[in-house]
């Protein structure tokens, strides 16, 4: 059999082979450059370990329903733990970039070899609460008391209010009958008369104090503005390890970015509250009141020098030694982004 040369292909035949042969190469041509526009698009992804029943798991989830991640420039994913030690197992083995931990812990770990640096979360520490019908009006009416105390010997706010007290002349550790236990427990020895004040987290206390189960003595702000330092100073932070920042200062900056939109986006709109509302896990309208207030009262001012030095004397007043203490290159700064990503 005779193969017909191409000029003797009729006409319409050559024209349609042409096609194909030109859609082919186009298409082989475009494959790649079609698979690498679509990466180029594809944000960076940010996972961060919070707790499920946390006050970041508020903003970061108002975050992802707003878009203010993507519109940042990132994606962020959010794995939820149910407690402290599973959060910071998943930022140890690289799980997650990183997790919501307290200046101490960064502290410790900074002491360890194990360098993070801190971006402020929150200011909110907590309250110092009596019984509503309770005598106690000052800080001297604390000795020979029953205090309950959450989180253990090393809690924050503890530790201030030791520091505060022995300026009086009071030694709560000796002269005070001190309870440790969680924070629902000394909750209910409050309500139940068995401690006579109690020391415990912003949420806890704004839970009894919206349910009329007691008062407050003092804010934890009080103590720090008693030490000469600012009233609002973050005690909570979102942590990366430094290693991790360094690789991906860009994809931190936006972040810090997107938080920055978060938090004003709550404090502007009030209806966004109520999206939220479901993971506050409220028992009253007192109760979503106060957490929503307690959370905005809690938003942090931009470190600066004298806000980092209070925050570094804050952890010598803690008992960190003066030349082990965290350095000023651990805590974030935030710069206004200077172009849209």
């Amino acid at each position: 059999m005779k193969i017909l040369a191409r000029a003797s292909w009729p006409h319409p035949l050559r024209h349609a082979l042409c096609r194909l042969l030109l859609a082919l190469g186009l298409g082989v041509g475009l494959f790649p450059l079609l698979g690498s526009v679509a990466h180029a698009e594809e944000p960076p992804t940010l996972r961060l370990s919070v707790l499920q029943s946390g006050t970041a798991h508020w903003e970061l989830a108002h975050m992802q329903r707003r878009g203010l991640d993507r519109q940042a420039g990132f994606a962020l994913e959010v794995r939820l733990v149910p407690h402290l030690p599973a959060s910071r197992i998943a930022l140890a083995s690289g799980e997650v970039a990183g997790a919501v931990a307290d200046l101490l812990w960064v502290q410790a770990r900074f002491e360890q070899g194990e360098p993070y640096l801190f971006l402020p979360f929150s200011s909110q520490i907590g309250d110092i609460l009596v019984a509503p019908d309770s005598d106690i009006a000052s800080l001297e009416d604390l000795r020979g008391k029953r205090i309950g105390v959450a989180g253990g010997p090393d809690s924050k706010g503890w530790i201030l209010l030791r520091r505060v007290a022995a300026e009086h002349d009071l030694d709560l550790e000796r002269e005070a009958e001190v309870q440790y236990a969680a924070p629902p427990l000394l909750s209910e020895a409050l309500r139940r008369g068995r401690v006579d004040a109690l020391v415990t987290y912003w949420h806890f206390a704004a839970r009894l104090e919206a349910a009329g189960e007691a008062r407050r003595l003092l804010q934890m702000a009080d103590l720090l503005d008693a030490l000469s330092l600012e009233r609002d100073l973050p005690v909570l932070g979102y942590v990366f390890h430094e290693t991790w920042v360094r690789e991906n200062r860009t994809l931190l900056d936006r972040f810090a970015s997107a938080l920055v939109e978060t938090k004003r986006s709550l404090a502007e709109n009030d209806a966004h509250w109520d999206d939220l509302r479901p993971l506050m896990r409220v028992a009253s309208e007192a109760e979503f009141e106060a957490f929503r207030q307690g959370f905005l009262d809690g938003v942090p001012a931009p470190l600066d020098d004298r806000r980092i030095a209070d925050l570094q004397r804050l952890l010598q007043l803690a008992g960190t030694d003066a030349q082990r203490r965290l350095p000023s290159r651990l805590f974030y700064r935030y710069a206004a982004p200077t172009e849209t990503p």
